[in-house]
């Protein structure tokens, strides 16, 4: 089960942060190191209406978020304690513009050597917000993505490149990879390529 800690601010030391979206391949501020990482009681979706990023409320993105039930691989960077502040300022007013997320402490297990268990600041999509999509078909997700452009770009290269990054880390996301072919298949410049370069099932 997930647990819930402090707010971040209120603890000493080196501070953990779990990306498993555009964190990944855009962090944004320094850290020391970045470790594979694996959370437990959550897992990656594409379970986000984008007002602001990736979208606007006339024309909705669809971002990543944490919901319930499953697990999650992902990058855990660790953050300098002398860092600490300034990188949760800098997270909150990324990923916080509008609240759809909920700032939390949780467990994940690094994936390396030592395989221990840290504390690890993490945002998980609150299910009560506005922007909360549920659960979306492919086809209703490929929609959304390909209308989808906010003040940091376009939906689909936000897609792309999260797609990019998880395969860097030798693993997939089956809904994202599928996801990408169908986005692939669809742009306009790869409509007589094949085969994909993202493969199929």
């Amino acid at each position: 089960m997930p647990t819930s800690a402090p707010s971040p601010e209120l603890s000493d030391g080196d501070l953990w942060v779990f990306g498993y979206g555009s964190l990944m391949w855009k962090p944004g501020f320094a850290f020391i190191e970045q470790v594979p990482a694996r959370l437990i009681g959550e897992h990656r979706a594409l379970c986000v209406y984008s007002f602001d990023h990736r979208g606007t409320p006339e024309k909705p993105g669809l971002v990543l978020g944490l919901d319930r039930g499953g697990a999650c691989r992902g990058i855990a960077f660790r953050v300098a304690a002398g860092h600490r502040d300034d990188t949760i300022a800098y997270l909150r007013s990324r990923e916080q513009t509008t609240n759809v997320y909920r700032e939390v402490m949780r467990s994940v297990w690094l994936e390396n050597e030592a395989r221990q268990r840290v504390a690890a600041l993490a945002y998980v999509v609150d299910r009560g917000h506005v922007q909360y999509a549920g659960r979306l078909s492919l086809v209703e997700q490929l929609r959304l993505v390909q209308q989808g452009h906010g003040r940091s770009g376009n939906n689909r290269d936000y897609v792309m490149s999260t797609v990019t990054s998880i395969e860097k880390q030798g693993f997939r996301d089956e809904q994202l990879h599928r996801l990408a072919t169908m986005l692939h298949d669809a742009h306009p410049l790869h409509r007589e390529a094949s085969p994909s370069p993202f493969g199929g099932e």
